[in-house]
């Protein structure tokens, strides 16, 4: 078996956490998870990051002992690390004996080996990100990293000769490309090592600061807070207390870290290991930052966004997949509610949920919610099976790669694969033909295996939905418990032949109503009540050319339909247009089955004002004719592109 070991940062405990900090723990608990289910053992460590001066000064803003400052503040991770369902093995404490003990041992025994020595040093320092900057380093005079006034100090302290291993740092990047990831990140460092590498000042006088782990070797000074903070990652493995199990699990596999925190993790940590002769890392993983108005998202600079709030209005699994979906690893992006919503009615609500409801509900209807009794391999189902295992494939090469992006892009690839297939099959017309019984199984059959690959491939990222998704589906244990490398296409022990398909509710129902729209109503600042859509009539029955010119009419294809609650006639039809999705609301319950719509080409007037009905916005209309056998709609004669304008 494999070992899989993967680190957070860790985090000061001067505030909560915003979406910065969940985006890193996130994604490296999805990468834990897809190792987990992928046969390997994991310890998966994260934790909090408590000595230093910033903590120092957060406990005397609030009046109270540093310590109880740091438990009180720890408190705050730990629920949110529990709202976002993040499976750590080790949550760790800067502040914890443990940690604390293998420090000193480790200043103790890199002094006696002379890699220590005192100087007096002269500089600038920046208390936020308690580091010291030389004159040349400054930007008009602030801290190059966030920006804020520095102070000049001038005093004695200990150094680590962390110059003395520039020549093997850069032999050691160029020598293993996978160390930095990534590639502008590496060469960001590579950059760096380009001027003279100083030595690291690894101390503060205690007169100056006393909130650190003291130096064995002089107890009027406490240890810099990152080189205390970087052993974390040697404590929670079993370094200097548990030998055999630190073996087990060092070197570790990732570091998942921000871009801000590159030079600690690439020059000074492992010029750390080196002088302890210890293996690096195999990767250091530095992503982006999310950014609200232009800027690195923050609490310090007032445009933090919290992850509890998201969680608690739109799903912890929504926002975990929309996490790990919307950043490509190493860029920046700017978060907004918009894009929220965009990708998940795109992919979450119009595609893999509707692949899940037409499943089940069709299942339930025509084949009496049983698993129909098939041959797996027969060759209607060749196509889909095929993509299913190059997914699969792909799924397990580009974990190695770190490319969440990658394993996404695969998946939903396949979920469009089911709804095609879907729509070329039409079960919906297959059940009114008692000869296409076999061939009704097999296209229900083959919407349910794919839908139970895609609740094992989206476990990790959607652990509780990809749950509900396999218990409606009635496959035996969870999701979890499936491995990923050994699964395939028609296991027995998956969907068993006659075994009942229990259904449930959408598993990803649409979202009507964004956050700021629940704050504005909190405030007593919601929109009006909507108005009923009043028809008015013509004052003529003829228009202009002109009049008729201004009516938008294209080609749109159903992509979901389901019944508007409540109202028997109205159904809620998502349509493409090709480049975007319209929701429409229509009254066409009593002649058309929603599965029978799905996949269909209408025409729809495209421009007509939104209006509100039965509480449901529709944003267009289809066009349809009556008749003395029901109601008929439009279509196009032949297959257009979607989104096609009607002359």
């Amino acid at each position: 078996m494999n070992s899989f070991y993967i680190t957070t940062p860790i985090y000061y405990v001067n505030d909560v956490p915003h979406i910065g900090t969940a985006y890193s723990t996130v994604i490296a608990d999805v990468l834990a998870r897809y190792h987990r289910i992928a046969g390997d053992r994991v310890l998966f460590v994260t934790g909090t990051d408590e000595h230093g001066q910033k903590a120092e000064q957060a406990a005397k803003e609030r009046g109270v002992p540093t310590q109880q400052h740091c438990d009180e503040m720890v408190e705050g991770f730990k629920e949110a690390w529990s709202l976002l369902n993040i499976s750590y093995d080790d949550f760790i404490r800067t502040t914890e004996s443990r940690h604390t003990s293998v420090v000193t041992q480790v200043l103790q025994r890199i002094y006696d080996q002379g890699e220590i020595y005192a100087a007096d040093y002269e500089g600038w320092y920046c208390v936020s990100d308690e580091r010291f900057w030389t004159e040349k380093d400054l930007i008009e005079g602030n801290c190059p990293e966030c920006g804020k006034a520095v102070s000049h100090i001038s005093e004695k302290n200990y150094f680590f000769r962390m110059s003395a291993y520039q020549d093997w740092l850069i032999q050691h990047i160029h020598e293993n490309p996978e160390f930095i990831q990534p590639e502008s990140r590496r060469n960001e460092i590579l950059g760096f090592l380009k001027s003279p590498l100083n030595d690291l000042c690894i101390s503060r006088p205690k007169s100056r600061l006393s909130w650190g782990v003291p130096l064995p070797f002089d107890d009027e000074y406490v240890c810099y807070v990152w080189f205390d903070a970087l052993i974390n990652y040697l404590t929670a493995p079993g370094y200097l207390s548990d030998e055999d199990a630190f073996k087990g699990w060092w070197p570790a596999d990732r570091h998942l870290i921000g871009k801000d925190i590159v030079t600690t993790h690439c020059v000074y940590w492992p010029t750390m290991l080196k002088a302890l002769d210890l293996p690096l890392p195999k990767t250091v993983l530095a992503h982006g930052w999310w950014m609200a108005d232009e800027r690195k998202m923050g609490k310090s600079l007032g445009n933090a966004v919290s992850p509890k709030d998201l969680a608690a209005h739109y799903g912890v699994d929504t926002l975990r997949y929309f996490l790990v979906r919307e950043m490509t690893l190493g860029l920046d992006i700017t978060f907004s509610e918009d894009s929220f919503l965009r990708r998940y009615h795109a992919e979450l609500a119009n595609d893999l949920g509707n692949l899940l409801n037409r499943s089940v509900v069709m299942v339930r209807r025509y084949l009496d919610g049983m698993v129909p009794k098939v041959d797996p391999q027969d060759p209607v189902l060749e196509d889909l099976r095929t993509l299913a295992g190059a997914t699969l494939t792909t799924a397990t090469e580009v974990l190695e790669a770190n490319n969440l992006n990658g394993i996404l892009d695969a998946v939903m690839e396949l979920v469009r694969a089911g709804n095609r297939f879907a729509e070329q099959q039409g079960p919906w017309n297959q059940a009114k033909d008692p000869d296409q019984r076999g061939g009704l199984e097999l296209t229900l059959y083959g919407l349910l295996e794919t839908m139970r690959h895609l609740s094992v491939l989206l476990w990790p990222v959607m652990p509780e939905r990809c749950s509900e998704i396999w218990r409606q589906l009635g496959c035996p244990g969870t999701p979890e418990s499936a491995d990923l490398r050994q699964l395939t296409w028609g296991d027995a022990k998956g969907l068993v032949a006659g075994s009942t398909v229990p259904g449930g509710d959408p598993v990803f129902p649409r979202i009507e109503k964004t956050l700021f729209d629940t704050r504005q109503e909190e405030a007593g600042v919601s929109e009006a009540d909507d108005k009923a859509v009043e028809e008015k009539k013509p004052q003529s029955n003829r228009i202009t050319f002109k009049d008729f010119q201004n009516v938008e009419l294209k080609v749109a294809r159903v992509v979901s339909a389901e019944p508007v609650e409540g109202a028997d006639r109205l159904l809620r039809l998502q349509v493409s247009l090709g480049d975007e999705k319209r929701q429409l609301v229509a009254g066409i319950a009593k002649h058309y089955e929603p599965e029978a719509l799905v996949g269909r080409q209408i025409v729809v007037v495209a421009n007509l004002e939104p209006a509100t009905i039965r509480g449901v916005q529709s944003e267009g209309m289809l066009l349809a004719a009556s008749g003395p056998d029901g109601l008929a709609l439009l279509q196009p004669g032949l297959e257009v592109p979607d989104g096609t304008r009607v002359s």
